[in-house]
């Protein structure tokens, strides 16, 4: 059995070498036996650079001008143009409260109010006083008349000698004194006018009015409450224009200046843009992020954006008018080198380029390629330098393509693909 089991193996084995090493085989090691005996080098030459891959079809366009806009892309928040705490300027129980959440109010506009009677009943006893104060002041000013008259009259006397010295210095005291309770009752007067002032200023105080025109985005607040000197009763939100607040990296900082048109999308609109423009532009930038801060600011007249809306805005960093361009998928990038494909005939030739500007669709050429020229777009990605290509789109050579490359698929094996 053993004897069976060897001469079997042997006889596979054998089988094996036979097919491997038989004249005109492709997996020997040596080259296959060819009729001049060169099939090993042809057949080398039949899987080098473009001759072993299938003509790829491909779609070409012209280099040609036109205006290259490149953008730059920050998202954020919305806020709107201003957001305003209202808060009472004296602590007491909310009498009213008129503004509800979503309610427009305009600046001014008076919004709640703070229970004054208390108040009021100070500013008429302050009142009251002040017409004491009046009264006074007029029997001050009437002793003060009579102690004149006298101090005239004894320095009368006194010039004819029918009187004292003593007499004259004794009215003059009098007259003096009556000046400095004038005087007191001048300063009482104003007092109590200042103090009715106060309570006045006070009692207004008690109406809370709407610091600017807006939006009550947020209510605390409800009628009845207590509110303290630093209570927060509602929010206004003034969205006649929105801001989105992002920053700006440093290779960018001196291509967005103030100004800068600004292009706003926002998920609740979608396809819809919005205007706006970089209102501000910090000069520093922040030594951790090394960003700096930048301000976008959106009319809103319809009051259709909102604060909070998540925003996507495409900022307009450069643009040239007249520049030379290829489409966005015609340039690639092969062995460390940037450049496009040019049709030469029935094979894809590879020609570096310096780009510049690219936007959506366009990218500017610096270098390498002139106008006028065909590039391949589609199927650039998938070529290499020497692939053989069939053109779909060239000037007067689309049937032509498709028959060359009819020709190239039937004859894989020939030289140079034909």
């Amino acid at each position: 059995m053993k004897k069976v089991l060897v001469i079997a193996v042997l006889l596979a084995g054998a089988a094996g070498a036979y097919y491997y090493y038989r004249p005109g085989s492709t997996t020997a090691t040596g080259p296959a036996a060819g009729p001049d005996g060169a099939g090993g080098r042809g057949g080398g030459m039949g899987m080098g650079r473009g001759s072993g891959r299938p003509a790829l079809t491909v779609d070409t366009a012209p280099v040609a001008r036109g205006e290259v806009i490149e953008y730059i892309t920050v998202v954020g928040n919305l806020v709107g143009q201003a957001t305003v705490d209202v808060v009472p300027r004296v602590a007491g129980r909310l009498d009213s409260l008129t503004a509800r959440l979503g309610d427009r109010v305009a600046r001014g506009q008076q919004i709640a109010k703070i229970e004054d009677r208390e108040l009021q009943q100070q500013v008429k006893q302050a009142e009251q006083s002040l017409e004491v104060n009046r009264a006074t002041l007029k029997q001050r000013e009437s002793d003060l008349q009579l102690r004149k008259t006298t101090m005239a009259r004894q320095q009368e006397l006194l010039s004819k000698g029918l009187q004292t010295r003593q007499a004259v210095e004794d009215a003059e005291a009098a007259y003096n004194s009556a000046v400095a309770a004038v005087d007191l009752a001048q300063a009482q007067l104003a007092q109590t006018q200042a103090r009715i002032d106060e309570l006045k200023i006070t009692l207004s105080n008690t109406k809370i009015v709407s610091p600017v025109d807006g939006f009550v985005g947020r209510r605390n607040l409800d009628q009845g409450a207590f509110a303290g000197a630093n209570t927060v009763i509602l929010q206004v939100v003034d969205i006649s224009t929105v801001r989105m607040v992002s920053n700006l990296v440093e290779k960018d900082f001196k291509r967005i200046t103030q100004g800068v048109q600004a292009e706003v999308e926002v998920d609740a609109f979608p396809g819809e843009t919005f205007s706006g423009t970089v209102s501000r532009v910090a000069p520093v930038f922040d030594a951790a992020t090394r960003t700096a801060s930048m301000e976008i600011e959106v009319p809103n007249p319809g009051y259709r954006l909102k604060p909070g809306m998540y925003a996507r805005v495409r900022l307009t960093a450069e643009r040239k008018p007249d520049a030379l361009t290829v489409p966005r998928n015609a340039v690639v990038d092969s062995e460390g080198r940037r450049g496009v494909f040019l049709p030469d005939g029935q094979t894809a030739k590879f020609q570096p380029v310096r780009t510049g500007l690219q936007d959506n669709t366009s990218v500017e050429i610096l270098e390498g390629l002139t106008e006028g020229q065909r590039v391949i777009t589609t199927g650039a990605l998938a070529l290499r330098d020497g692939d053989r290509i069939t053109p779909m789109n060239m000037p007067g050579g689309a049937a032509q393509g498709r028959r060359g490359g009819g020709r190239a698929g039937a004859q894989p094996g020939g030289r140079g693909g034909q």
